[in-house]
């Protein structure tokens, strides 16, 4: 079937421990800013490590500006307040026949766990008659869209998909298929997490927390950082784009999904592999066409090789480079291809390749012929950027983002489905 409905980036928005607003931001990842630091959203004394990517003087009422903030827990503040940065970035006006198929659609990991982290303490305090009713209306996962759709005053589709660490690219492609579809000319999508107990002693027990930062790619990697945020794309058709005069940050070109499901914390190679493959054919693109890759780039041992074998499968010997966010925010969860999203399309927009700080000695595991982009961001064009996550149980999604033009993009027709 011919795609006739193309997709387009018209919005960015993102609340991150390295700027706020997408600019903000993209400046930060320029520069290779870090925003790990020492833990202060719970007494991490306990635990053998103390670092995180917290957003630190998070103020959700200077950005929002229709949710009561009390409603609402801090995950649904990073996602209401990135979909506000998002619309006005946007430049978009959302008339009332447009608010009524607009939907929001954000991915997560632990929804608003910190709430159940007050409650537990609440519990363990003073039992049952020591909860808060008012925070336990907080929990519901499906309350982070909802704040959203509230925020911005949408009656369209409002989901949350709560895939883990792939969870904003989910978003994305189906936020993208409902354009595509005709059901929505503009939807908002993305991610959002927050910092918390529960997720630091998780990825502790597992032996998959870092020792100090995150060092993707490097051969002493020793594990993740947990970090939190929002990300929120405006995706738009694009002869609706056009015809307000919208700015065009990047095309989606497809995505790809794949579910292994052959470990719930170990990733497979063949089918990551697959999963680039099925991308490139959604967007109608050769492995030859990308020129970037915003990895998913953990920093575990495990999932750094498992990665580049798998991307080495796909690639060969002509190898893009490949950087990874997570060196600088720390693992930002359901909304870490959400920011991976953004840095592509600021990628495109500015023609740089994004760096992985902290990277001192590649792993000779790797093999030689990937720039990791190491040495720092650099000027690079690249019209067309591919935009990894990956989650626990083999849950894969991949988007494909590329350099705008108003010719038909390369594959397009009979071939990119």
């Amino acid at each position: 079937m011919s795609r006739t409905r193309r997709v387009v980036v018209t919005g960015l928005g993102c609340v991150s421990s390295i700027g706020t607003g997408a600019q903000e931001f993209a400046e930060g990842v320029r520069a290779g800013r870090s925003g790990v630091s020492e833990i202060e959203s719970f007494d991490s004394g306990d635990f053998p490590s103390h670092m995180a990517g917290e957003v630190h003087g998070f103020d959700p009422a200077s950005i929002v500006r229709r949710i009561d903030l009390d409603d609402w827990g801090r995950t649904a503040h990073f996602a209401a307040a990135a979909a506000r940065l998002a619309v006005e970035d946007a430049g978009l006006e959302l008339d009332e026949e447009t608010r009524a198929t607009t939907g929001a659609i954000i991915g997560t990991t632990n929804g608003e766990a910190p709430t159940v982290d007050t409650l537990t303490k609440q519990w363990l305090e003073g039992g049952p008659g020591r909860i808060s009713t008012d925070l336990v209306a907080k929990i519901p996962a499906g309350n982070i869209a909802a704040a959203v759709s509230v925020e911005l005053g949408l009656f369209g589709e409002t989901v949350v998909i709560p895939t883990a660490c792939s969870a904003a690219n989910y978003a994305i492609g189906s936020a993208a298929d409902k354009i595509i579809v005709g059901e929505s000319d503009v939807m908002v999508a993305g991610g959002a997490d927050s910092v918390n107990r529960f997720t630091h002693a998780g990825f502790l027990s597992l032996g998959a927390v870092a020792d100090e930062v995150p060092q993707p790619f490097d051969r002493d990697r020793t594990g993740i950082v947990t970090a939190e945020g929002g990300a929120v794309l405006v995706l738009e058709e694009l002869e609706h784009a056009k015809a307000r005069g919208a700015r065009i940050y990047a095309e989606l070109l497809g995505y790809g999904l794949s579910c292994d499901a052959h470990h719930i914390v170990h990733p497979d190679a063949e089918s990551i592999a697959d999963c680039i493959r099925r991308a490139h054919a959604n967007a109608g693109i050769e492995a030859g066409d990308v020129d970037y890759v915003c990895a998913h780039g953990t920093g575990t041992p495990t999932n750094d090789i498992t990665e580049v074998t798998a991307t080495r499968l796909v690639f060969g010997e002509q190898h893009p480079p490949m950087s990874s966010l997570k060196s600088m925010l720390g693992h930002t969860m359901g909304a870490a291809s959400g920011f991976g999203a953004i840095a592509c399309c600021k990628a495109i927009e500015e023609s740089f390749l994004p760096p992985t700080v902290n990277l001192r000695n590649v792993d000779p595991a790797f093999g030689e012929g990937i720039d990791f982009v190491g040495s720092g961001s650099r000027t690079a064009d690249v019209r067309v950027a591919q935009n990894h996550g990956f989650a626990f149980g083999g849950n894969n999604a991949i988007t494909i983002f590329g350099a705008y033009t108003d010719r038909e993009p390369v594959g397009a027709g009979e071939e990119r489905r």
